[in-house]
């Protein structure tokens, strides 16, 4: 059986893009008989709030899409510390004590800072502190918790993974550098909680933005890593706006709620997105 899901940060409003995502996960385990969840991912615990979230439930409801079962991240924190012991317990997993002006200025001085899709990548400065050291520090200074990407890619050996769009996928275990896995103010990073909340649901389909491709390399290593099933994905084409940028919260996108308020047809809406037709303003980005 498909399981499906939806799984939005409650740190603004939803727009358009988000409605185009939530359609297709929606509808790609509906067309099957299957299940579709929606999770809440709300570890970012300085700008999720609960208005936030009900705001969600609006937007998806006037949207006509009903979901099967509910969660919130911030329920499930256990799950992410279980998870982060593993790694720390295979040697997967060190503290990192570095601020961000630190690893801005190191990258800064390096001449050959790795870079990645976002980016220059976190020079790896805490990866080799010597035991004794990275005791006492972690006894007195705030630290968060990164993946050795290095060394989980050794151990796993070739990857890939199989997109509905794309298909067979391999893997650049080391995309993402040593990405972060429990921040100093964060109880676990998307990455991770991601990954463990898949599994635990029982998601057989990812269904997400072309944006996030470059996490799946990354989610594919932590799977690995942690013994954990591969779901199929599918990364489908961005809404963009007139100009040709993706949708952000972040840059004033219009939200639904801001079109519900108008007086919009969140159904009618919903049946012309899954004939291709997008409103006035709008259009799709490459498949």
């Amino acid at each position: 059986m498909i399981v499906s899901r939806f799984a939005p940060s409650p740190t603004g409003g939803l727009h358009l893009g988000h409605a185009w995502s939530a359609i297709q996960a929606h509808d790609r385990a509906r067309d099957h008989q299957g299940r579709f969840l929606l999770r809440i991912e709300d570890t970012d615990v300085t700008r999720s709030r609960p208005e936030h979230v009900a705001g969600i439930l609006t937007d998806l409801e006037w949207l006509g899409l009903g979901w099967d079962e509910m969660s919130a991240q911030s329920e499930r924190l256990a799950l992410y510390d279980a998870a982060l012991d593993r790694l720390r317990d295979d040697g997967l997993a060190y503290p990192c004590f570095c601020t961000r002006a630190e690893i801005a200025r190191e990258v800064a001085a390096s001449l050959h800072a790795p870079h990645g899709p976002d980016g220059p990548l976190y020079p790896g400065t805490c990866r080799a502190i010597d035991p004794a050291t990275r005791a006492e520090r972690m006894a007195s200074e705030a630290f968060a918790w990164r993946l050795d990407a290095g060394e989980a890619a050794r151990r796993a050996g070739p990857l890939s993974w199989t997109d509905e769009l794309a298909g067979t996928m391999p893997v650049a275990p080391r995309l993402l550098g040593d990405l972060v896995l429990k921040g100093k103010d964060r109880p676990a990073s998307y990455h991770l909680a991601v990954v463990v909340d898949d599994a635990a649901q029982g998601i057989t389909h990812v269904v997400r933005g072309r944006d996030i491709m470059p996490s799946t390399h990354a989610h594919r290593l932590l799977q690995a890593a942690l013994g954990l099933p591969e779901p199929i994905y599918r990364h489908h084409a961005l809404v963009l706006d007139a100009e040709g940028n993706r949708l952000a919260k972040r840059h004033g996108a219009p939200t639904l709620a801001d079109w519900r308020y108008e007086g919009m047809d969140g159904i009618a809406l919903v049946e012309r997105l899954r004939i291709g037709e997008l409103p006035f303003g709008f259009r799709l980005g490459q498949a």
